[in-house]
């Protein structure tokens, strides 16, 4: 496995309160560990941003993002190729903003102002119109719902081997009893671990856990029912309820989007 290092920001401060960085990244391309002066919004307009942020782990879907507050080190993963598009924010500008790193859920608005900055190519607003712009893509950071964490991980051993065991298959449809047997707790017990050291179900952090793989899935040209039956799925309609659920669009307009933005990037001039 070939691993090719990405390139960072050459500065020692931005050249402007607000800019933009965009990418496309392959798969197995990374970031070493880093911090700047600047705050960081972390975005994958498509794919899966994998991130290590202060020593935890963060796995964002395309409607959330990261956020790296100034001076924290942080460093990336593609595992698969993703749509990379960052918003770096001056000192001054983060004051309003999380002091600690999290997951912010990215509104309708954002997306829009993100992708039409994207199409442009727009680094630093200059015009009158795309300051503005930057201005209201401030107010919604500023207001954005904050998450720990998309898909949190473990940091107790038992329940770590857990989540890096359904990491590595997805798919793997055994019930909580068989993981509890395996790290020798009740079921119940183990159903109150995730809960309290996840913050979520045993069902709903795997239910995560296949949406995030089936990003990664779905560029590639397995069909949408392949995809099901590779995320543990015995009907593909099953999956489609979930990742619509998850994404509010169904796997095949992910799919087709996602394709439509890479025949586009790759035209010349765009």
């Amino acid at each position: 496995m070939t691993r090719k290092h990405i390139d960072l920001l050459d500065f020692s401060e931005l050249p402007a309160p607000v800019y933009f960085r965009y990418a496309d990244f392959g798969t197995h391309e990374y970031a070493s560990a880093h911090r700047h002066p600047w705050g960081t919004l972390e975005y994958a307009a498509h794919g899966v941003l994998h991130m290590d942020v202060d020593g935890r782990r963060f796995l964002s879907p395309p409607h959330y993002a990261v956020w790296v507050p100034p001076e924290v080190e942080h460093s990336f993963y593609s595992h698969q190729p993703i749509n990379y598009r960052a918003v770096c924010l001056a000192p001054a500008v983060c004051d309003d903003l999380p002091q600690q790193a999290c997951t912010l859920a990215i509104s309708d608005i954002l997306k829009s102002i993100l992708k039409d900055f994207a199409a442009r190519d727009v680094k630093i607003p200059e015009h009158a119109a795309d300051k503005r712009l930057a201005q209201v893509l401030v107010d919604q950071l500023q207001q954005a719902p904050v998450h720990e964490c998309y898909l949190p991980y473990a940091c107790t051993p038992g329940l770590l081997g857990i989540c890096e065991a359904l990491q590595a298959d997805p798919g793997d449809n055994r019930a909580l009893a068989h993981w509890a047997a395996q790290v020798h707790v009740s079921e119940r017990t183990l159903a109150r671990q995730f809960v309290r050291e996840l913050g979520m179900s045993f069902g709903e952090w795997r239910q995560r856990l296949r949406f995030l793989a089936a990003i990664d899935a779905l560029d590639s040209h397995r069909s949408i029912q392949e995809v099901a039956f590779d995320m543990g799925y015995s009907t593909a309609s099953a999956f489609i309820a979930m990742f619509q659920r998850q994404a509010g669009c169904s796997p095949d307009y992910y799919r087709r989007s996602m394709r439509r933005s890479s025949a586009a990037r790759r035209m010349p001039g765009v």
